[in-house]
């Protein structure tokens, strides 16, 4: 497996990343080198991402050696941070333009692809992307489908997808390249709750299908 990195991706702001498995296990790694390196000092924010963490720092660090020694440090000694989190039940309508194409890509038929997308609870491995944006962990390798060769330029908020080992609800209208799948009238994200994100790293969704339209 490759070392761990450290990048500057602003002037006061790094990305440590270290390639690994993208499961649950790891995961709660960078939830955990999140949370300590958010208490030191020069760290404004430490948000945990998808097998990596950003430190949005105070100053503009003269170097990233000593940062870099620290986190990579934080990684070697395996730390994590286990979650209890709260479970969503999520009502969709399993009704996406692409629906019968995922089905047709997973050689499933389209009731199986349903019933194997809501059969897990699937856990919130970071939040970001777009506002309110949930990475989630769980999908069933059988509905593993690549990104679509032309994204689409507007999708709806409330759009579930799927792409990769990955699925995900759109948290606002814009661009994708996953496969849309269905929909809910969920809000992840209003500016007008507190907090404005429905949910965290270490949540669970569980997708309940009320209708089946291919």
């Amino acid at each position: 497996m490759a070392s761990p990195s450290l990048s500057m991706i602003g002037s006061r702001a790094v990305l440590f990343h270290a390639p690994c498995p993208f499961d649950l296990a790891h995961q709660q790694r960078f939830w955990a080198i999140a949370d300590h390196a958010a208490q030191w000092e020069g760290v404004r924010e430490a948000v945990p991402g998808m097998t990596n963490v950003t430190l949005l720092l105070k100053d503009v660090p003269p170097d990233l050696d000593h940062l870099s020694c620290d986190l990579t440090a934080l990684w070697n000694s395996g730390i994590r941070k286990e979650v209890e989190g709260r479970l969503l039940p999520i009502d969709i309508a399993y009704d996406g333009p692409h629906l019968a194409e995922v089905a047709e890509l997973t050689g499933l038929a389209i009731d199986e692809v349903v019933r194997l997308h809501s059969a897990p609870d699937y856990t919130v491995y970071a939040v970001g992307s777009h506002a309110g944006y949930c990475y989630l962990g769980g999908l069933n390798p059988r509905l593993e489908t690549p990104r679509r060769k032309v994204p689409l330029p507007r999708l709806p908020g409330g759009s579930l997808s799927v792409a990769g080992l990955q699925t995900g609800v759109s948290a606002s209208m814009g661009p994708s390249g996953w496969n849309t799948i269905g929909s809910t009238g969920t809000r992840f994200f209003d500016p007008a709750r507190q907090p404005a994100a429905l949910l965290a790293p270490g949540d669970r969704i569980r997708f309940n299908p009320v209708r089946v339209q291919a």
